[in-house]
């Protein structure tokens, strides 16, 4: 029997939001005429381009001539059903919505119809505003799968330098400068805050050189033991030092005839600079207790999250070392300077992420896409890597919703995301503690950030995680 709409009709102000932007393509089925004539005439009123089709037969056929984006197909007709119809648009289009309407509305149907593909299930007489919802959201997972191509293809082309990805200002300049310094055997100092790429800087220069097919080593300043630090660069020879059981060559030894990459050169313990400036500008390396030279040729690249000449006001960087290391520089821009590569790079953790957790994560929506845009990113990639994998875990379905981003993402206004409450009688030790774990969580556990924000070194911070006996 055939049903009237309800008194949810569009009133004149839907009229003029049919805006001047391409219509999206929508194929009525049903074999009812006044039902098709009905919805027909108030999709066009909401702006939508409408074709109309009698039954399943005709549908298929107008199908591949108009090519629609969205189906609306009544559920009982005859000789095809809604349901063989859903199944067949969906073999031809599996991303295709296909919205299902019907007057014998059941859980088993619905359940059916969604486990088909269905795009959602709406039952007669029409509920006229979430029919518009359905359209409305049917119409978001359009866009933003357009997207996601669009995205995808572009990283396939080739959107970035090496395993760089971004096309921004900044970072062409920093392809181009990679580029040139790789010609060269000239040092290099790569700066940037945390997260930024610099071991990635370097390992690309070194791919790029004619050292590629030598090894390349790389050393963290700030990683190392003050204690290890001396026998972990110039390495040692047995009985050297207590528990220095065996020789162990040292990273110029190892980096023979390719690149050694001095990580957090600005972290590096005062006494051991000079020695290194000596080994820089001598070409040889005596390891700890031993008393032969050994010559060595490599080509050395260093990097740090710290302003260097502010390290070396402070005392914490020896001028002389640091013009050594720095015939050239190359400065890695932070995210919050580079936002425009913000929804390549999504894409591209998306692509990498499904591989690993064997999901099947097509984008973010929008929303969430804006919500990544408008954060500061103290982390860098390093801390966006880190969500993106979070939020791709946690979607469990096609999209990335806001929902799935971290609190501090979602509400960065709010209070406990930028104050810290501490109870009366607390301690001293206490409160430090507080501070310094509630500052990590706030960073995305980024130390070298935390540690910038508080006014401390990342060894102090490393220090008082081992103190509080959590993992590094």
């Amino acid at each position: 029997m055939m049903s009237t709409p309800n008194t949810h009709t569009p009133d004149s102000t839907t009229r003029k939001e049919a805006s001047a932007k391409r219509k999206t393509k929508v194929l009525i089925v049903d074999d009812e005429p006044a039902i098709r004539e009905v919805l027909e005439m108030i999709l066009q009123e909401w702006g939508y381009d409408v074709r109309l089709a009698a039954d399943g037969a005709e549908a298929k056929q107008l199908v591949e001539s108009y090519d629609p984006e969205i189906v609306i197909s009544d559920v009982v007709m005859p000789q095809l059903s809604g349901l063989d119809l859903l199944r067949c648009l969906k073999a031809g289009n599996p991303s295709r919505p296909v919205i299902l309407v019907t007057a014998h509305a059941s859980i088993d149907l619905a359940v059916e119809s969604m486990k088909q593909g269905a795009q959602d299930f709406i039952t007669k007489p029409m509920d006229y505003p979430k029919l518009r919802a359905i359209l409305k959201a049917a119409e978001s997972d359009i866009q933003t799968r357009q997207t996601s191509r669009k995205l995808t293809s572009q990283l396939e082309r080739g959107s970035g330098f090496g395993e760089f990805v971004g096309t921004s200002a900044p970072m062409r300049e920093v392809y181009d400068l990679i580029v040139s310094l790789s010609s060269t055997d000239a040092s290099v100092l790569i700066t940037g805050e945390s997260g930024t790429g610099k071991e990635l800087a370097a390992r690309t220069i070194h791919r790029l050189s004619k050292r590629a097919d030598g090894p390349f080593i790389p050393v963290n300043s700030s990683a190392i033991p003050e204690t290890l630090i001396e026998s972990e660069v110039f390495g040692h020879e047995k009985g050297a030092f207590t528990g220095a059981v065996v020789t162990r060559p040292g990273c110029f030894e190892l980096a023979n005839g390719g690149t050694l990459f001095l990580d957090e050169i600005g972290e590096m313990p005062l006494p051991l600079q000079p020695k290194l400036l000596r080994v820089l500008e001598d070409g040889k390396v005596r390891r700890l207790g031993g008393k032969q030279e050994f010559e060595f040729d490599v080509r050395v690249l260093a990097a740090t999250n710290q302003e260097p000449r502010q390290a070396i006001q402070e005392g914490r960087l020896r001028e002389d070392l640091y013009y050594r290391l720095t015939v050239f520089t190359v400065h890695l821009p932070p995210m919050r300077d580079r936002k425009e590569d913000i929804p390549l790079l999504a894409q591209h953790f998306i692509g990498e992420f499904n591989k690993k957790h064997g999901t099947n994560v097509e984008a973010l929506r929008e929303d969430a896409l804006e919500m990544l845009m408008a954060y500061s990113w103290p982390g860098n990639v390093r801390e966006f890597r880190n969500v993106m994998e979070r939020a791709l875990i946690l979607s469990k379905g096609e999209w990335i919703e806001t929902f799935h981003l971290p609190p501090y993402l979602r509400n960065p206004g709010a209070e406990s995301s930028s104050k810290i409450v501490l109870p009366l009688g607390i301690t001293a030790a206490e409160a430090e503690r507080e501070l310094i774990l509630k500052t990590l969580e706030k960073t995305g556990h980024n130390k070298a950030e935390a540690a910038r924000q508080l006014g401390l070194d990342v060894k102090t911070i490393r220090n008082k995680l081992k103190t509080y006996k959590i993992e590094d």
